[in-house]
């Protein structure tokens, strides 16, 4: 592993609370939500704590992603399977079903 693909504690921070702004819950509620102290996320966000495994695994499960996705990451924060899938969302019919024909003639 290059030393470039560990997150300082601060960069793990930034990732989580984009992700949790992302599904669009209050760090507090998120914290109580998972079984910790209403102070736990906002601790892992400003970088003043790392979260332990299993924690870590509950995070990801809160979060509803995998824990190699939470490494995984595009210009907005997000994996690239929800980037291309809010990208997708937002196509008209005709478009949504060029893409479609696409994606089936790439798998032949």
């Amino acid at each position: 592993m290059d030393y470039h693909d560990i997150y300082t504690s601060k960069e793990f921070g930034l990732r989580l609370a984009k992700l949790r702004q992302h599904r669009g819950v209050s760090a507090r509620q998120m914290s109580l939500d998972i079984g910790q102290n209403k102070n736990y996320i906002n601790s892992i966000e400003s970088g003043r704590n790392y979260p332990n495994m299993q924690n870590f695994f509950d995070i990801c499960i809160y979060l509803h992603i995998r824990p190699k996705d939470f490494f995984q990451t595009t210009g907005a924060g997000l994996t690239i399977y929800e980037e291309f899938f809010q990208l997708i969302s937002t196509l008209p019919p005709n478009k949504f079903h060029h893409l479609y024909l696409i994606a089936c003639d790439m798998q032949e």
